[in-house]
């Protein structure tokens, strides 16, 4: 398995020199199985990159969306395979709280997009689950969902192929104002022993009380998270669009003293985009 990031950012791109090092695109990330099955987590901008790389294959693709959220698809129009005569692409939605599984795709309808859906060439096929299924079976990989504490809900999801195992759990306020989908407890068995967790680390500590309730992790609790499920690494994602590398740089430090304290063997970083971890 093969995990490669080309969207890190949360809420919106960011565009500048302040924000080159871990990059400006929006949620997406890169699953590659050792059977050459290509799995994508979310279809923000940085999905236009991956594009260029899987436009070359003629392999069928599947997308996980975490939920509906513009920062989560608004990369899609601009994914080359979807203009490919015959590309197979399966979409799995998100659970969200309104049951509108095709907004990727409806984006591209009226005044929205120049483009319209009915122009693709690709096979697309959005495929929900039922509200009961939360496994999955793709290939060589054994898929799991769990709700997420997000405004307007969506689905977190754990990857477990080629003797290694991810969680993917983005947009998740672990302690919410609001009346929590999933409990603390509930992601710590979902994530348990990962080698690779993936979390939303979009605020600090600092950043609240004015954003509680936002729908986001402060990076603090991410890291609770990750001691308290074993993971072996952590990848803090969805950084704040205010964040700057340097600030990303203080975050990832602070975070550390969290690790040594508690004297947690945890590999802990903030991901960026073209990072590839190879997991065998």
């Amino acid at each position: 398995m093969r995990v490669t990031f080309y969207g890190v950012r949360g809420s919106i791109p960011t565009p500048g020199a302040d924000y080159i090092r871990y990059g400006g695109n929006t949620a997406c990330v890169h699953i590659e199985l050792e059977d050459g099955t290509d799995i994508v987590l979310d279809s923000g901008t940085g999905i236009r990159l991956l594009g260029d790389k899987l436009v070359k294959k003629h392999t069928p693709i599947f997308i996980l969306l975490s939920h509906n959220h513009w920062d989560h698809i608004q990369g899609f129009p601009f994914f080359a395979p979807i203009y490919q005569e015959g590309r197979e692409i399966t979409i799995y939605p998100g659970q969200t709280q309104l049951d509108e599984p095709e907004q990727i795709l409806q984006q591209m309808e009226g005044s929205l997009f120049p483009v319209s859906r009915s122009a693709l060439k690709a096979n697309i096929t959005v495929s929900p689950l039922p509200p009961q299924q939360d496994t999955l079976q793709l290939t060589s990989a054994v898929i799991k969902r769990l709700p997420m504490n997000h405004p307007g809900k969506g689905s977190a999801y754990s990857i477990e192929a080629d003797g290694a195992k991810i969680a993917y759990i983005t947009d998740n306020e672990l302690y919410p104002p609001y009346k929590k989908e999933t409990d603390f407890k509930e992601f710590v068995e979902f994530a348990n022993k990962v080698d690779l967790l993936i979390h939303d680390a979009q605020y600090m500590l600092s950043d609240m009380p004015k954003k509680y309730g936002w729908g986001h992790s402060v990076a603090e609790e991410a890291v609770k998270l990750a001691i308290a499920c074993n993971a072996k690494q952590l990848a803090l994602y969805s950084h704040d669009p205010e964040r700057t590398d340097n600030d990303i740089d203080a975050l990832v430090a602070h975070c550390h003293e969290y690790v040594t304290i508690t004297e947690s063997n945890l590999k802990l970083f903030a991901s960026s985009e073209g990072q590839t971890l190879d997991f065998s």
